[in-house]
């Protein structure tokens, strides 16, 4: 992304500064084209400096503690700090050195000719340089403008940027109605807008174009005199389908197309009439990668300013800094490829954990979920487990007061964050099964666990597998609830599935849960009991994560029945077959017991209007 950032910088020349006038309000981190001169005094009469009383300095004469002076209350007159000293007065005695006597005023301290009297522009003088060019409007040079007269600005014109969305399969998000199968909605100029608004520039965002390069091309050409910028918002980039850049090549040079940086490879651009024209790729995430390592810098380049290559990446993520962290596990990075990956990071035992959150350039959620974003250079292929890694920050993060949750998924303590938070403290989530979780709970990679684990021999929940993990450490146990199991299947069970011999029948196709998850426990002891081998159950090599992920399978088609909680069934309007009911358990370190988020976590527990909403949904018993 550097190259090609280079080539846009050395292909494109800085724009002609333009000017214009704006009003003071409207100047908020625009750049000043001259300097600003005062239009008036501040203050622009005699002002108070003190709360106190106004008077003839020559009256407090011989004035002391020990033989105040008594004056009239008709010789002096209240003001407040800020307030008029009227030309029959020359100073102001603090209130501290008078006090009242009735009618009189007893004044303990003699004060000279112009004491506590600021003069009219003892701030600012008129005619005095109050901004200068190429200073950067703040709120307090807009409180400083306005107060010394000045009214109107002359600014730095921003560059004006277009965004043209492309594609046939892109609907307005104003579409009424169900969405048709292979159409999404028109989000990435919400995003970009979110963007430019954060990085202070203007977006303009046209209407859809369909795949056709005609179209394409006569937008361009309406439009290339009017913007300095011009943005495409186009699908693969690769596809049949995708003109872009056969219409780029016909109307001006392409300056490059593809690059090195995952997400964000389907990229390109042009130079079009001297004005750069870039094609974002289709997932949010490339496009996202794509604007913040390209666009932004760009737009800066535009403008004149120095490339601070640095400091870009902070200002386009909003600037709240970055932070190094070891890596909670391995990750394996693609040869020859700058790589942007989707972070969360916590504290824990002092130290930062960072780990690369799931899902492609197409998965909103990470990209919104996700901490920050963290770079790993084209020659790095292989990331191991404990290696420092940098983090680019997206947002304010409290790693004092935020807890690190591994285990077993269950759709009920995601629901716990938001009364987490209203306690002041957060919590991050990492369904990786209850066996992950009391491993990672050894290793001292989070603060809690959540198990739900039966022993086939003895049929009893967590007790051995706590053991085993835990070995001489001290940890904490509660039983959260009781929670229903059973079989997910089709609205009205068009297969008749009645039992857990059912799946092995050969007309039927299961998905099941990842290694270690409590919910594939449960399932291979339901099958040894029955004497079924997996091996004669289709789909028991299908896996997914979570509850959801397993009911949204059989509501799609992609598998006919799924062990799973009721929750997940009711969510995604199934049919519910109850097998067993289980307890659902957190574990937490003894030592991690104050820990600000564990405390929030077990008063979270308490929140009536928590309970209230899992009693809504059902499928849950409490323990008390």
């Amino acid at each position: 992304m550097t190259v090609a950032l280079r080539y846009l910088r050395e292909s494109i020349a800085p724009l002609v500064p333009m000017r214009e006038r704006t009003a003071v309000e409207a100047s908020l981190g625009r750049a000043l084209l001259e300097d600003v001169t005062a239009l008036r005094n501040i203050p622009h009469y005699r002002a108070s400096a003190v709360d106190g009383y106004a008077l003839r300095a020559t009256m407090t004469a011989g004035a002391s503690p020990a033989r105040p002076v008594r004056l009239s209350l008709e010789t002096c007159q209240w003001v407040n700090t800020g307030g008029l000293v009227e030309p029959s007065f020359d100073a102001v005695v603090m209130v501290e050195d008078t006090s009242l006597d009735g009618s009189e005023l007893l004044v303990s301290k003699a004060i000279t000719v112009g004491a506590n009297v600021r003069p009219p522009g003892d701030d600012v003088m008129r005619g005095q340089i109050i901004a200068r060019e190429g200073d950067v409007v703040t709120p307090q040079h807009q409180a400083l403008l306005r107060a010394a007269g000045v009214e109107g600005l002359l600014i730095r014109a921003l560059p004006r940027t277009l965004y043209l969305p492309t594609g046939d399969e892109i609907l307005p998000v104003s579409y009424e109605g169900p969405l048709p199968a292979g159409t999404v909605p028109e989000t990435n100029s919400i995003l970009l807008r979110g963007l430019f608004s954060r990085w202070g520039f203007p977006l303009t965002v046209g209407d859809i174009i369909p795949d056709d390069p005609a179209r394409l091309r006569q937008a361009l050409e309406k439009n290339m005199d009017a913007y300095d910028l011009l943005l495409v918002g186009a699908g693969s980039a690769k596809g049949k389908k995708d003109y872009t850049a056969e219409v780029f090549s016909s109307l001006g040079d392409l300056l490059f197309r593809w690059v090195r940086t995952r997400p964000g490879r389907p990229a390109m651009a042009a130079r079009i009439k001297g004005k750069p024209v870039l094609c974002l790729p289709g997932f949010p995430m490339s496009s996202v990668v794509v604007a913040m390592g390209i666009v932004f810098p760009l737009l800066a380049h535009l403008q004149g300013l120095p490339a601070e290559e640095e400091k870009a990446l902070s200002r386009a993520l909003g600037s709240f800094g970055s932070e190094e962290g070891e890596l909670l596990f391995a990750h394996s990075s693609p040869p020859g490829v700058e790589e942007w990956l989707r972070c969360q990071m916590i504290q824990i035992r002092g130290k930062t954990i960072v780990w690369p959150l799931p899902g492609g350039a197409s998965s909103m959620r990470a990209m919104s979920e996700a901490d920050g974003v963290a770079i790993i250079a084209e020659e790095k292929l292989e990331c191991p487990k404990g290696m420092k890694i940098l983090l680019h920050k997206s947002k304010e993060i409290s790693l004092e007061r935020r807890i690190l949750f591994q285990g077993s998924n269950d759709p009920a303590v995601e629901r716990l964050i938001s009364p987490i938070r209203r306690l002041g403290c957060d919590m991050v989530m990492r369904s990786v099964g209850s066996v992950g979780g009391l491993a990672a709970l050894s290793r001292g990679e989070c603060h809690l666990a959540a198990c739900h684990l039966i022993d086939p021999e003895t049929q009893s929940y967590n007790d051995s597998y706590i053991v085993r993990f835990r070995g001489n450490a001290q940890w904490r146990r509660r039983q959260l609830f009781f929670r229903q199991q059973g079989l997910i299947v089709a609205k009205g069970n068009p297969k008749g599935i009645s039992s857990v011999e059912d799946l092995a029948r050969p007309d039927l196709s299961i998905v099941n849960r990842q290694p270690g998850a409590g919910t594939r426990v449960l399932l291979d002891y339901l099958l040894t009991e029955k004497n079924i081998a997996p091996s004669f159950v289709k789909g028991y090599d299908r896996q997914c994560i979570t509850h959801l992920d397993a009911a949204s399978r059989v509501a799609y088609g992609l598998a006919d029945v799924a062990l799973g909680i009721k929750m997940a069934a009711e969510a995604m309007d199934l049919d519910f077959l109850p097998i067993t009911e289980e307890p659902y358990e957190i574990v937490y370190p003894e030592e991690c017991h104050d820990h600000p988020g564990i405390v929030a976590f077990l008063e979270a527990l308490e929140d009536q209007q928590w309970r209230a909403e899992i009693d809504k949904i059902g499928g849950y018993r409490w323990i008390c």
